[in-house]
């Protein structure tokens, strides 16, 4: 499905002032294109997905966005900086690529991670042994990160990209490998930290925390955007779908039915009508259909990632998450 990658974002009217700003970054590797021609806005305080397959250009996308790697084309600002190394003490970011010292207690490698952002090792301490304590882990203060289970050790690497209080966190694949208890928690923590004012993108091939999570996504398949903006327009872009049941099998309520329609059974189904359900209603009780159940469902992000990004791009989406569950 070809689309114009134009500067889609948020609705007009939303004033809030952008953390971050990006357009027509382009990358390229060895000769190779890994991202071409990028546009995203975030507003301050959004949850933001950066949602696409394994390969798609999502980290190499955050990472031009952080001032890790520069783009070849394009620019980009974070909090109205063009160079994202001046205010790093305001950003968190967890890479994909897990990495903590083994020897190191719980609490030190938190403390470890906030002296890199300018805290004193000290308050660090002081803040590593209290995010571990609110967040479930008290019994690991005192622990070996070669002691902990995989999901606790990211838990801990997760904390330390918090523990300078950043305005902005950044998170490449923050649900790869845990389970689904930990991936609830890091949702209940990510919605925290946004309803503290704190702007949270993360990247994802999972739609469903995506759907969950998110006011806004940029979707990236092979390097492009061929959209950005909130999860509700996405899914607008799909007419909402219609079951009906009625009592009646025939007559001139049939009239009012759209061209899509189809008889399954006892239901009809078929796409709503722009004019709404209220002429629809009308029509058909003025017709005699003689209702017997009425439902509507708006299509859910999977179905707009389909219709934006296209069957392969979805395909490849849901092998990495069947790879990952495997």
């Amino acid at each position: 499905m070809n689309m114009a990658l134009g500067n889609m974002s948020f609705p007009d009217n939303d004033s809030r002032p952008l953390a971050i700003e990006a357009r027509g970054l382009v990358k390229r590797f060895e000769g190779t294109t890994a991202v071409d021609g990028v546009d995203i806005s975030v507003p301050e305080g959004a949850i933001y997905g950066i949602l696409g397959p394994n390969g798609a250009g999502k980290t190499t996308t955050l990472r031009m966005l952080l001032g890790i790697i520069d783009p070849d084309e394009g620019t980009r600002k974070v909090f109205g900086h063009e160079r994202p190394h001046d205010i790093a003490r305001l950003i968190g970011y967890l890479p994909e690529e897990r990495g903590l010292y083994p020897s190191m207690k719980a609490y030190e490698a938190i403390a470890f991670m906030g002296a890199l952002r300018g805290v004193p090792l000290e308050e660090g301490k002081r803040r590593g042994r209290e995010l571990l304590e609110a967040n479930g882990l008290g019994h690991a203060v005192e622990r070996q990160i070669r002691q902990l289970s995989k999901g606790m050790a990211q838990n801990v690497q997760l904390l330390g990209t918090l523990v300078h209080r950043p305005k902005l966190v950044v998170l490449d694949e923050p649900f790869s490998g845990l389970d689904a208890l930990n991936q609830g928690k890091l949702e209940r923590m990510i919605r925290s930290l946004a309803e503290e004012g704190t702007t949270v993108i993360f990247s994802t091939h999972v739609i469903h925390h995506a759907e969950r999570l998110c006011e806004g996504v940029a979707i990236i398949a092979g390097g492009k955007v061929p959209y950005a903006g909130s999860v509700d327009a996405a899914r607008n872009r799909i007419p909402a779908q219609v079951r009906l049941e009625t009592r009646a099998r025939e007559g001139r309520w049939m009239e009012a039915l759209p061209a899509d329609a189809r008889r399954e059974g006892d239901y009809f189904y078929f796409s709503l009508p722009e004019s709404g359900v209220e002429p629809l209603l009308r029509a058909l009780i003025e017709g005699e259909a003689g209702i017997l159940s009425l439902s509507i469902e708006r299509a859910g992000l999977h179905d707009a990632f389909v219709a934006i990004a296209g069957e392969a791009a979805a395909r490849a989406m849901q092998a990495g998450s069947q790879a990952e569950t495997e």
